[in-house]
């Protein structure tokens, strides 16, 4: 584990970094940079149309409405009426929290089908640029992968860069569900990557899901890819501040909230990721039992104990990683607090060996997937500390269950 320099001084300098830096980005990139995330109009005219529809002459909950009442709104529909909501209104009910999983997967599967037929068009559409089609063939050939059956899209929003999140596993039936949260650069286009796939969100939550299986073989597990949120574009301003994690956490909760059963769920947050779990910490449903931080800039406070939440904290970072020379701190809004894995911080602090730098926590065979996967499945007892003792296990309860503390 990589040791800190906490003298005044020290974080005097770096703080003088921190603003310089950010002096330099503001000058190539302009103050434009810090924009607010501007809500997607295809899925906003699909839930307006949504508020003027109806069903056997009555009108549709609105569908803001808390998960639970269009939970019961849907249970109350026959399978052909919920189907029949899906084809009118698609992206308003493959968004929806509170509606059925499978009925959301079907929804969004129509969803998508309705967007690789519209890029297919543009990519032969004389008016745009060449580099403009060839934006619309890798928008389709994405969609036709999400297409692929078998796959279970939770979330999908064409607009922009795009927002998608699916489902590795049966979230009806699942005793454990895991949220892997990503980073920076993550869209439509990165959700999947053929080369380094385990530094793409698909890819963590593949590799977090088969863990968890040879961890626990005997629980049923769940693990949703979730890429549901207008992520910092590299890392620029908006890296450097809160403002994407306070959208994102919103609407992390918002998913959680809508996730059927009563499983425990744990977070599991990467890089920027770990910032959005940072801000969403003390809103998460109580079904919430870990918040595990994998390569995290911070997570906007500075001790675990400030995050207002009853979960437990987990931390972990590879000594390669480069995230460790960031400034850990917040000065005007800019920088993310304390280090999770510094002592002061007070997470339970696990071994991340050959995790391969800053995009190799979920490789297969590394000390830090199998700890993620047993956070996930919640065999306390079978995670590995970062200091060579067992310290991060204290107080845990010895067992491999469901069970929370």
């Amino acid at each position: 584990m990589t040791s800190f320099d906490t003298s005044p001084q020290l974080n005097v300098w770096r703080a003088l970094l921190a603003l310089a830096v950010v002096f330099v980005m503001l000058a190539t990139t302009g103050w434009t940079a810090l924009r607010t995330h501007r809500e997607s109009t295809e899925l906003q005219a699909s839930l307006d149309k949504w508020r003027h529809g109806s069903i056997h002459g009555l009108h549709l909950p609105d569908p803001e409405a808390a998960p639970a009442r269009l939970g019961r709104f849907f249970a109350s529909l026959g399978p052909e009426d919920q189907s029949r909501l899906a084809h009118r209104y698609p992206l308003a009910v493959g968004n929806m929290n509170g509606a059925p999983a499978a009925l959301r997967y079907r929804a969004n599967h129509i969803a998508l089908e309705q967007a690789r037929k519209v890029e297919k068009k543009r990519m032969h559409d004389g008016r745009l640029s060449t580099a403009g089609q060839q934006d619309a063939g890798r928008r389709m050939h994405r969609y036709e992968s999400l297409l692929t059956a078998g796959r279970q899209i939770l979330a999908f929003d064409p607009e922009g860069s795009g927002r998608v999140a699916e489902v590795f596993g049966n979230l009806d039936t699942a005793q454990r569900v895991s949220v892997v949260v990503p980073g920076v650069d993550t869209d439509l286009l990165t959700f999947q990557k053929t080369y380094r796939p385990y530094s793409a969100p698909v890819g963590m939550a593949k590799a977090l899901y088969a863990a968890e299986r040879a961890q626990s073989p005997a629980t049923r597990t769940a693990v949703i890819a979730w890429a549901d949120y207008t992520a910092p574009d590299g890392l620029g301003v908006d890296a450097a501040t809160g403002l994407r994690a306070e959208e994102g956490a919103l609407r992390l909760n918002a998913l959680v909230g809508g996730l059927p059963g009563r499983a425990p769920v744990a977070m599991i947050c990467h890089s920027y990721g770990t910032v959005v779990c940072g801000v969403a910490a003390h809103s998460m449903p109580d079904r919430v039992s870990d918040i595990a931080v994998a390569a995290s800039p911070g997570m906007r406070v500075s001790a675990a104990s400030h995050l207002g939440t009853g979960a437990r904290v987990w931390a972990m970072r590879d000594a390669t990683d480069w995230i460790q020379d960031v400034p850990y701190l917040e000065l005007g809004g800019l920088g993310h607090g304390a280090d999770p894995v510094s002592s002061g911080f007070g997470a339970r602090v696990l071994s991340a060996r050959d995790a391969l730098g800053h995009a190799g926590y979920f490789q297969p065979g590394t000390d830090s997937l199998r700890n993620l996967a047993a956070v996930g499945v919640g065999a306390y007892d079978e995670v590995t500390c970062a200091r060579e003792n067992d310290v991060c296990r204290a107080g845990l309860p010895g067992t491999t269950t469901a069970g929370r503390a």
